[in-house]
């Protein structure tokens, strides 16, 4: 599918720590012989955009991660479409569009069962564009970016070479500035100007890097890593409810094990997710073996086969270490399990929300998940039936069978719980049965005795 290609160059540089190669001021057109794309290969919402803005006098091409992920053979998640037309003029062209966002103004075109994003051609922050304003934050962060320009200029703000290929699906060429068509070739992540203003710009630039990395196998370089663990520090200022679906990008796309590593090697677990990362014991993390590890593997083979996965049962195994420390303090002070669990739940998520915002929807199953641990444990009979029954039964008990692996939670008692699922009423009621008869740990109420009328009559 690749090959090489001259590159027309000027003076401007990319990435000039990564060793620096010019930028083309004249965008190169690769032809469809070169990189073997197809308007075949565009969802018809995309195509359908594309068509009707250029219909309405604007220019419109796909750009960034879609056109990245057809060039390296991978079926793209959506299809982003960029134009020169402002975002209430996108609105004007399509009557079901819907303008979203502060920080980036953009519209979101519904298309069918498709939302496709349409964003305009943002200019140097230099640069008056069109209308609106840059205002950057502390550390250079940049909080507000509606700059409007054109094609060249909107090149330069986007954050790696990769993601900086622009697609026309009419005359079938792939747009390149920056060469990011060899670098993909390469398998190569660079980004484009100073990678050390660059992160300042947009922190989550990390994380995008470890998922790119991750996911699609790309390579970032010695300095560029060892400038991600220096500036790690940085997702302190990015907004939590932000980091919450950065999380869920890197950790549910079917490479969990592979991000949680990049993210432990680049220090930035550790600004994500602090109370878990000094609770972590070794055994924890151990590759195939600890808690963490097996929940991350079980993620990426339910993503793999296309199983729902679920926020909840994430944050529920990479915060339950530094949930058990706090509980068995309580308990120790004599407070009861339940009681414990419950605080010490709540305790320590509300510390995760000042990193990552966790919404109510998902802390909520991730408390019953922890909470139903012991009553899985117990196994009260008359509890049983009403557990089975219970919307977040299978969760939990996917989180027990995680700890029976990880040697944290008896295995006899995960084998119960298996089978209970497995066999016919009759049998359920037996196996619960056999559990009043005392076995099982179960620990019997004993009857409170009325007193006798004899007696009754002795205390008068």
């Amino acid at each position: 599918m690749f090959s090489f290609f001259k590159k027309v160059t000027s003076k401007s540089p990319v990435g000039s720590r990564q060793g620096p190669e010019p930028i083309s001021l004249e965008p190169v057109l690769i032809p469809a012989s070169q990189h073997g794309l197809s308007e075949a290969s565009i969802s018809s919402g995309a195509r359908k955009v594309i068509k009707a803005l250029r219909e309405a006098g604007y220019a419109a091409e796909l750009v960034g991660g879609c056109v990245r992920d057809l060039l390296l053979g991978q079926t793209p998640k959506d299809f982003d479409v960029v134009t020169d037309a402002l975002p209430e003029e996108v609105r004007q062209v399509f009557r079901r569009a819907r303008l979203i966002g502060r920080r980036f103004r953009l519209a979101h075109v519904r298309m069918g069962r498709e939302v496709i994003e349409v964003s305009t051609y943002r200019a140097s922050s230099a640069n008056s564009g069109q209308g609106g304003e840059v205002i950057h934050g502390d550390y250079g962060r940049i909080l507000r970016d509606n700059v409007f320009g054109t094609r060249d200029e909107d090149v330069l703000r986007r954050d790696f070479t990769a993601n900086a290929l622009y697609y026309d699906p009419v005359k079938n060429h792939v747009i390149d500035y920056v060469n990011g068509f060899e670098d993909i070739h390469q398998r190569r992540l660079r980004f484009i100007g100073e990678p050390a203003e660059r992160l300042s710009e947009d922190p989550v630039r990390m994380l995008r890097a470890v998922r790119f990395k991750a996911k699609l196998g790309l390579t970032l370089g010695d300095q560029i890593e060892d400038l991600i663990r220096d500036n790690a520090f940085l997702l302190r200022h990015v907004p939590p409810a932000r980091l919450f679906d950065e999380v869920l990008k890197m950790f549910h796309h079917g490479c969990a094990v592979s991000v949680f590593s990049a993210l432990r090697e680049l220090h930035l677990f550790a600004e994500l997710f602090p109370q878990a990362d000094r609770a972590f014991e070794s055994i924890d993390v151990a590759p195939g073996v600890g808690l963490v590890w097996r929940a991350l593997e079980n993620t990426d083979r339910r993503v793999q086969v296309g199983k729902p996965v679920i926020a909840a049962f994430l944050f529920a195994a990479l915060l339950w270490r530094a949930v058990r420390i706090q509980r068995d303090r309580y308990v120790q002070e004599g407070m009861p399990i339940l009681p414990a669990i419950q605080r010490s739940a709540t305790m320590v998520v509300g510390r995760e929300n000042q990193r990552v915002a966790i919404p109510r929807r998902v802390s909520t199953v991730i408390f019953e998940i922890w909470e139903l641990q012991d009553r899985l444990e117990a196994r009260r009979p008359r509890t049983i039936a009403r557990l089975l029954e219970n919307k977040r039964f299978r969760a939990a008990y996917d989180f027990l069978v995680l700890r029976s692996q990880a040697g944290e939670s008896d295995e006899a008692l995960t084998q119960w719980w298996t089978r209970i699922q497995e066999v016919d009423p009759p049998e359920q009621q037996q196996m619960i049965k056999l559990l009043k008869g005392g076995g099982s740990g179960h620990k019997r109420r004993r009857a409170r005795k009325r007193p006798s009328k004899s007696t009754t009559k002795h205390r008068e």
